[in-house]
């Protein structure tokens, strides 16, 4: 089964959610003699067009009440109940979304995703016998061959036919790239509907399944299983045999605590209905479909996942990645305080919550919570991120602080090089120069990362030292991330320096154009435009960059005033072996943005 196949079909099933574009026509067609009429369908425009607007400013809460005060006046308006259900159901009210739904499948709407949330509400009623009625009424590939089946299965179950349960599910069995969810799923069913046995064969299938998906989410699954049938040393040898990556540590050690303080008799099973089974099957197809092109297919799916299974914390999880790709931080930021502190991924989910406080810039808030967290969580990656806030807001020797106490507690080398790294930048710009290269020089010793090879070797030509190695290291950097403006300006900037003028340019232009708002890399510009006899743009860069926000107080003002009024005098001059920097010159890779210039 293909994937793009199957996407190209739920874009379909959505493309009312995706585009929005008002039908302008049907509330013009009144005429003179009908002012009552006319009054009443221009209210009802302006509420589309405010709905409209809401709509694009991804403000969905305000985009459903608009659009159904509209439907309130025209009431036979097709166009805003297919709008308004898909709006409801993607804000997971599905509650609200169905009664659209109901009125867009009597408008004789051929959209199968208008089924689908009806047969999510039956199902989480139990209205078994009525989801496999409407579920009937699929007719597109997608939901016929992989919806069907399943949601079928767990009706089913729900009936207590495990016979015609796992007959339907049989269905999606020897479909390509469908054995994870159906293996999964079996065991779900086997789970709920009580048959231990069988299902514990389904479980060890799946760890035992060297090609298989073992997320967070299913090792949760299993260990709950296992605790409920006393398997508690087993769980115990599960959670200990996983590869315990960092961000994984903190989730392992919360499910050990769990099967510590955990009895048989009182531990729930998670399937405790077939709408939470089902949850997971749609949050599992909802995460194949997360990418940019066809985003708004994961947003519905984990919209219904989350409505069938209220405290399913991936799926909130997974809705809050949609957020922040679509910029909605205060909404990403509800989901995570909606996740119980019980819960194994409220650590992760708080820890991603003071992240969106940094990308709106509220550093305070920010600080506050990744304070909170580590009261209860000596986590390294909270002093990491707490030490980006301080250094991000000029509090240097408090960030070397806290990069410090991070680094005592990191055995990880790809965390230990960042951490070594953002400490030596810390320190380099409190002026601590001599620290901060050893701090350089340790993150360069377990990895040499352009970041690290730009750092060192810009720093080192602005202080006219270890000039061979340093041009060395810009251009390693440079091959690495050749489209990294500042690592285009840092090459520009050594070439320059070392006195290939025109060889600069394209280089510095290209850092201007992927970063117009650098006043420095706009000065290194105009310096190159300088000498090489193009004085008038050199002068227009120089007054750019006056014009623009210094951040890093790297520009010095005066001396581009200066500069503006009487040029510059001198050229550089470094020390340097020129056999071996034109050999360094032939190693920079020549990449195709680069091949016009």
């Amino acid at each position: 089964m293909n994937k793009l196949t199957f996407a190209s079909i739920l874009m379909l099933s959505t493309a009312v959610f995706i585009s929005c574009a008002p039908n302008i026509n049907q509330y013009q067609s009144f005429n003179n003699n009908q002012s009552t009429q006319a009054s009443k369908m221009t209210t009802a425009y302006g509420a589309y067009l405010a709905g409209r607007v809401a709509h694009l400013r991804k403000d969905f809460d305000n985009a459903a009440t608009f659009y159904k005060q509209a439907q309130n006046l025209d009431a036979d308006n097709q166009e805003l109940n297919n709008k308004l259900y898909l709006l409801f159901a993607s804000n997971g009210k599905i509650d609200e979304a169905v009664n659209y739904a109901q009125q867009a499948i009597k408008d004789n709407t051929k959209n199968n995703f208008a089924y689908m949330v009806v047969a999510a509400s039956q199902l989480k009623n139990q209205q078994f016998d009525e989801v496999l009625k409407t579920i009937k009424n699929f007719n597109e590939p997608l939901y016929k061959s992989l919806i069907s089946p399943i949601i079928s299965a767990w009706s089913y179950a729900g009936l207590g036919d495990s016979k015609k349960a796992f007959s339907e599910l049989d269905k999606i069995k020897t479909t390509d790239g469908l054995e994870n969810i159906y293996n999964s799923q079996k065991a779900y069913i086997l789970d709920y509907m009580g048959k231990n046995r069988e299902a514990l064969a389904s479980y060890q299938k799946i760890i035992n399944n060297k090609n298989a998906e073992i997320s967070v989410r299913l090792i949760e699954i299993i260990v709950n299983f296992q605790i409920r049938t006393g398997q508690t040393k087993e769980a115990v040898n599960i959670l200990k045999s996983i590869d315990s990556h960092p961000s994984l540590s903190v989730i392992i050690s919360n499910l050990l605590q769990k099967l510590d303080n955990s009895k048989p008799e009182t531990t729930k099973p998670i399937f405790e209905t077939p709408a939470i089974g089902f949850a997971e099957a749609l949050l599992s197809i909802a995460s194949s479909f997360h990418y940019d092109e066809i985003i708004d297919i994961a947003h519905m799916y984990t919209a219904l996942s989350i409505y069938l299974s209220p405290d399913y914390s991936t799926a909130k999880i997974l809705m809050a990645d949609i957020f922040e790709e679509r910029e909605m931080y205060k909404d990403a930021n509800k989901l995570y305080d909606s996740i119980s502190k019980e819960d194994i991924t409220y650590y992760p989910s708080q820890l991603k919550k003071s992240r969106n406080y940094v990308k709106q810039k509220d550093y305070k808030k920010a600080e506050k919570l990744l304070k909170q967290l580590s009261k209860k969580y000596d986590d390294p990656q909270i002093y990491m991120d707490l030490g980006d806030i301080l250094r991000i807001n000029r509090r240097f020797s408090e960030a070397v602080k806290i990069y410090d106490k991070a680094i005592s507690k990191t055995t990880n080398k790809n965390s230990l090089w960042v951490l070594h790294y953002a400490k030596g930048s810390a320190l380099e710009q409190s002026g601590l120069w001599e620290q901060a290269e050893k701090s350089m020089m340790k993150a360069y010793e377990i990895k040499k990362h352009y970041l690290i090879l730009n750092y060192l070797g810009y720093t080192w030509f602005k202080q006219n030292h270890n000039i061979n190695e340093a041009f060395s290291m810009i251009v390693d950097a440079y091959n690495q991330a050749p489209l990294d403006p500042s690592i285009n300006d840092s090459l520009g900037y050594a070439l320059y320096n070392l006195g290939y003028y025109s060889m600069s340019l394209p280089y510095l232009e290209r850092a201007v154009e992927m970063y117009p708002s650098s006043a420095v890399i706009s000065s290194h510009l105009g310096d190159a435009y300088w000498f090489a006899h193009r004085k008038n743009e050199a002068v227009f860069q120089w007054k750019h960059a006056l014009r623009l926000k210094d951040e890093n107080k790297e520009l010095n003002i005066d001396e581009t005033k200066e500069k503006i009024e009487k040029g510059i005098a001198t050229e550089p001059n470094l020390t340097y072996d020129k056999t071996n920097i034109e050999e360094t010159i032939k190693k920079i890779k020549r990449i195709k943005v680069f091949q016009k210039l």
